[in-house]
């Protein structure tokens, strides 16, 4: 099996790319609306970290609006190979009625492991930010930072977010690869 130049019936591909492009939309919004809660938490993070590396998608809107441009366009990649990966490997194959269910399901799974890892890192960076920061100062003089625990409490909801989704799509292969093997 070939996973990025698969050999599929002509009925599959359809399902394949629908199924790739919902984990894209998915994973975009999800990002748009993460980011709006990062942005709260430390306007900071995306004013003098996220908006130099993504320049390109900043038209002169409102910082909040901006700062959901970065989470859908953070999120939208990410999205399209988990929803690709879980139609390769099982999900493009099943018949209609199941493919809908496990395709939902496997989502849910992924959304869930993802909010689940972005609260735990949020809860760590909170605890780790009521203790020194020392090992941040080299962060804080480059980004000329004046909320160091704000950023830092991101910096962990971010690292958690990108942990949980890893989590949920392994997760969410497992589950696809034992539904097609039951199926």
């Amino acid at each position: 099996m070939n996973l990025f130049y698969p050999t599929l019936p002509a009925a599959q591909w359809k399902s394949l790319a629908l199924i790739a492009l919902m984990g894209s939309l998915l994973a975009g919004l999800y990002g748009a609306a993460h980011d709006q809660l990062s942005y709260t938490i430390s306007p900071e993070y995306f004013m003098k970290l996220k908006a130099p590396q993504f320049w390109y998608a900043d038209f002169g809107w409102p910082p909040r609006v901006f700062a959901a441009e970065v989470g859908f366009l953070a999120g939208w990649g990410v999205g399209l190979i988990a929803g690709w990966l879980l139609a390769r490997l099982g999900l493009a194959q099943l018949p209609a009625g199941c493919r809908r269910a496990a395709t939902l399901r496997a989502f849910a799974i992924v959304a869930g492991l993802t909010l689940l890892g972005g609260a735990s890192g949020l809860l760590l960076g909170y605890w780790r930010t009521q203790a020194s920061l020392e090992a941040w100062n080299e962060w804080q003089e480059l980004l000329r930072l004046d909320d160091l625990r704000g950023f830092v409490q991101v910096a962990y909801l971010h690292a958690g977010s990108y942990a949980g989704a890893l989590l949920g799509l392994l997760v969410a292969l497992w589950q696809v690869r034992r539904i097609k093997h039951s199926a």
